[in-house]
């Protein structure tokens, strides 16, 4: 059974930082993505920040958080990480770990994961 267990959030002020992580376990396979993705209150879920753990360790995030998110791996505690800087108002949200094995031209698409976590949730207050 995959198992991914978000932790870290919390509530902040504009400016401030987090570090989300992810453990992961129950894997059978080395998942060729893991990333991290965002949902707010009606708005659809959107790819934050990937990495190509298949791929020689390369990264993707979206244009809003180019700069301020860095996303990392240890894989000897196999656990996924995000430094999130500079937050804004518009960065809260609840952020959900995520992985799969299966290769894609569009990385940061959720609908292209096969497990997720229960998520962690992201405040920012100005």
């Amino acid at each position: 059974q995959v198992r991914l267990v978000e932790s870290g959030g919390g509530s902040v002020q504009a400016g401030g930082s987090l570090r989300l992580s992810c453990a992961a376990s129950g894997y059978t396979y080395s998942p060729y993505y893991m990333g991290w993705f965002r949902q707010a209150p009606g708005k659809e879920r959107e790819g934050v920040a990937i990495i190509t753990t298949g791929g020689g360790g390369s990264t993707s995030y979206t244009d809003s958080v180019k700069g301020r998110f860095t996303i990392s791996q240890d894989n000897a505690k196999n656990t996924l990480y995000l430094q999130i800087n500079s937050l804004k108002p518009e960065d809260t949200a609840m952020y959900y770990c995520a992985a799969t094995s299966r290769w894609t031209r569009y990385p940061l698409d959720p609908g292209r994961f096969d497990h997720w976590g229960q998520g962690t949730q992201v405040t920012v207050s100005s």
